[in-house]
């Protein structure tokens, strides 16, 4: 494609310095892979500069480059100058691809908690229900059978826009995407007209140095999503959402447990089985009531297949024909239950702060285990203010905790570790064990008939941050060995 034709299409003001008619047979922010016939964009980041990197992209052979503000190349550089290169990213890259998300149903999620869950149970309920649907999130990239590992929970709109694009060629043509504040504050959603956005719920997280400056900053992020869709649908319990849904660009639709939503439920009831904690409801809906039972816990699950079922209606799928996959719904790293021994069950989850960790003790407590051990730690190097809410939380309602590391990058693990201490009353509630396989197998070995034990804060990961390093980790695995050395030694 000409540059002149990419230019046209980005619906944003530029100006340029040598000749348009140069062809693009590519384009990329990463100046390792920039060589000719590719537009490199330089994008400004916390930690880096992508204009530092141009002239190392000319010697590659590049010769085209999107900036933002002055460079010197030699003069056979052609120079597209933006007032803000990540911002005209996501329409160049659209054009580029031949704008594939405008034939495609988008839907995006949004909200501080939930949106792993729900994205993951419309693509994978969807999926084997015959309705080919792809995933973008915390998860990676899902669609067609294939499987990749993303960096970020909404990955940069030029990977966006070849991804829709890898889409579509396959067949797929509903995505569903977890749409990060990060990502809305970055630009990488801007551009796509979203077929339904979905709001779950709002609590102060993600706000410091290199995030969100404040909690309303953090809200005018999440809020801009649905200023982006034709239909935006709201979890009308949360405290948030007259404020969320206000000026809302498309038909607001509503789910909720309490009383007024467009989608509700009635007759909630738990049950547990030796190997699962689970929850039935009925589900009252605009189409009808549907009797539900889920292999999840807690009124979390009731709203969350709420949330499922709207979007399911929105997009035009019968909900009868989908509600069967909820039957055998499993989301990795999210309420995942591993029963051992026969007697006591294990439970991997993503909850990583105050809130999360609150609701999932809480509903646990609902189904009377005889104790409750909760395993987990906090991230090094930021969002520090969350091991005050998880240590306290821990402190009120888990029986015992192992407090370990969780991905301490650069800081001292022990340090982290003894931080959350500081907030248990009582020394007997606790035990620290640094290194996060031997906190595991501690638990195993440990852990009693009627148990059920929490491993937080990993859920999906397969590794951990120590240092600079990613080293390979998998909760899964360390369970299921550890059991296994018990059992042949018995």
């Amino acid at each position: 494609m000409k540059l002149s034709e990419l230019l046209t299409n980005s619906k944003t003001e530029y100006t340029v310095i040598g000749n348009t008619d140069i062809e693009v047979s590519d384009i990329t922010f990463d100046s390792r892979r920039a060589v000719g016939g590719t537009m490199f964009f330089c994008l400004v980041g916390s930690a880096s500069d992508g204009h530092n990197y141009a002239k190392s992209a000319y010697d590659s052979g590049c010769r085209v480059f999107a900036v933002s503000r002055e460079l010197e190349l030699p003069s056979d550089a052609v120079v597209v100058r933006f007032e803000n290169t990540r911002q005209a990213l996501p329409y160049v890259s659209a054009a580029f691809f031949g704008r594939p998300a405008d034939r495609m149903k988008i839907i995006g999620i949004t909200g501080t908690k939930g949106k792993t869950s729900i994205a993951s149970m419309i693509a994978d309920c969807l999926s084997r229900s015959g309705v080919p649907c792809g995933y973008i999130g915390t998860s990676g990239i899902d669609y067609a059978g294939l499987h990749f590992v993303t960096k970020n929970t909404t990955p940069e709109s030029l990977e966006l826009h070849r991804t829709f694009r890898d889409m579509l060629d396959a067949g797929v043509d509903i995505c569903v995407i977890e749409v990060s504040s990060q990502a809305l504050f970055n630009y990488r959603v801007d551009g796509i007209e979203f077929f339904a956005a979905l709001y779950t719920n709002l609590s102060p997280d993600h706000i410091g140095p290199t995030e969100h400056p404040d909690f309303e900053h953090y809200k005018s992020c999440k809020k801009h999503l649905f200023s982006l869709c034709k239909t935006g649908i709201f979890n009308s319990d949360d405290d948030y959402f007259p404020d969320m849904s206000r000026d809302c660009s498309g038909k607001v639709v509503t789910y909720g447990i309490k009383s007024g939503a467009d989608y509700g439920a009635k007759d909630i009831s738990p049950y547990s089985t030796a190997d699962m904690l689970g929850i039935s409801f009925t589900a009252c809906t605009p189409t009808g009531e549907y009797a539900i039972t889920l292999p999840v816990p807690g009124e979390f699950s009731v709203l969350n297949t709420l949330a499922f079922i709207s979007v399911c209606d929105t997009i035009g799928i019968d909900t009868k024909k989908v509600i069967v996959a909820l039957r055998d719904m499993r989301i990795r790293g999210r309420f995942e239950t591993i029963p051992l021994f026969g007697d006591r069950l294990f439970v991997i989850d993503y909850a990583h702060n105050e809130i999360s960790m609150r609701t999932l003790l809480e509903t646990v407590r609902t189904y009377n285990p005889k104790r409750i051990v909760t395993v987990f730690g906090s991230v090094g190097e930021r969002t520090k203010t969350r091991r005050a809410g998880l240590g306290s939380v821990c402190n009120e309602l888990s029986d015992f905790s192992v407090i370990t590391s969780d991905n301490p990058g650069c800081e001292s693990p022990e340090g982290i570790i003894d931080e959350i201490a500081s907030y248990f009353s009582d020394e007997g509630k606790y035990i620290k064990i640094t290194d996060r396989v031997e906190a595991v197998r501690y638990a195993v070995r440990e852990s009693k008939p009627g148990d059920v034990v929490l491993l937080c804060g990993k859920g999906h990961e397969d590794y951990q941050l120590i240092g600079k390093e990613k080293v390979p980790f998998c909760e899964r695995e360390i369970l299921l060995d550890e059991y296994a050395r018990i059992t042949e030694n018995k």
